[in-house]
């Protein structure tokens, strides 16, 4: 059995930080403006933009340069800074035996552990109708998001709350409880109690909007800001709804751009059709005049 490098036993003096997405800076600029010596940043390679030759680099490589912190996108190098623990937030890839053994590291994950392990804990919440989720700062393990916990916070999922608007309230309160821990030491971690659920990532093919489903399931899938159908055969984007009880045959037309689904209706409130910028519902049913009884998807 391989034997991880223990935890510190009081406040870390000296940090690595392994993270990739935007929901990663706000915790990396908490450390900083509280003190900590982040001494290297881990990150994702940087990635092609368009068609181009040209690269773009991760937000997290983008907020360590503007705050003088040295990069790279090799996790064996974490190992040459002396560090005395690794913070690891959305990194993106799971960390090897041979540095777990030797540089302990903890992970901030966006989900009240052992629910929703994996990769799209924020989008599995929201879509599952979840009312509670949070925030949990567990023990890095071999395993995914399976390590023992060592601090935990809740935060609630509003009725109307956006993917976006759901990152920002956990990165706000995730980079409160990471700086909090650091501050106060290390204690001892727990294990995680209760039945595991996973938070596969999103597969393309769940942004179709499923007609025939509920309306609150297909708001919920509006809300993760990826929703899509068709209509007169081009793409429609679908990025902001309301849920209506009034029901009609899934995917059609009862009223401009109020559709059926399975369960009462969907108004359409902000779109994007195929080719043109967004809009407002309004202004789309304006131009495109759709008819009653006309179905999308």
């Amino acid at each position: 059995m391989t034997e991880l490098a223990p935890l510190p036993s009081g406040r870390p003096q000296r940090l690595v930080y392994l993270g990739t997405p935007a929901m990663a800076v706000p915790p990396l600029e908490s450390l900083v403006a509280h003190g900590f010596d982040v001494a290297l940043v881990v990150t994702g390679v940087d990635k092609r933009r368009g068609r181009g030759a040209s690269t773009e680099p991760t937000p997290v490589k983008v907020a360590a340069s503007r705050l003088g912190i040295a990069v790279t996108h090799t996790v064996d190098e974490a190992l040459s800074v002396d560090a005395d623990l690794g913070v690891v937030v959305a990194f993106g890839k799971l960390i090897k035996a041979p540095v777990l053994e030797r540089l302990p590291m903890v992970n901030l994950h966006f989900s009240l552990l052992p629910r929703w392990r994996g990769a799209a804990p924020v989008e599995r919440a929201l879509l599952a109708g979840d009312m509670v989720t949070g925030v949990s700062l567990m023990k890095l393990e071999l395993g995914l998001d399976t390590g023992p916990v060592c601090a935990t916070a809740e935060v609630p999922i509003g009725p109307r709350q956006t993917a976006d608007e759901l990152r920002a309230a956990l990165a706000e309160e995730g980079s409160r409880l990471l700086v909090e821990w650091l501050a106060a030491g290390v204690p001892a971690p727990t294990p995680q109690r209760g039945q595991a659920t996973y938070a596969a990532k999103l597969d393309p093919s769940e942004f179709v909007i499923d007609w025939t489903k509920p309306a609150v399931e297909v708001d919920r899938l509006v809300r993760l800001g990826v929703a899509w159908t068709t209509f007169r055969g081009r793409r429609l984007k679908v990025l902001a709804s309301d849920v209506a009880d009034d029901s009609g045959p899934a995917g059609s037309v009862i009223a401009r751009s109020q559709i059926g689904c399975g369960t009462g209706s969907i108004i359409l409130r902000r779109v994007q059709p195929e080719g043109k910028p967004v809009m407002d519902a309004q202004s789309w049913a304006n131009g495109a005049h759709p008819r009653a009884g006309e179905r999308l998807g």
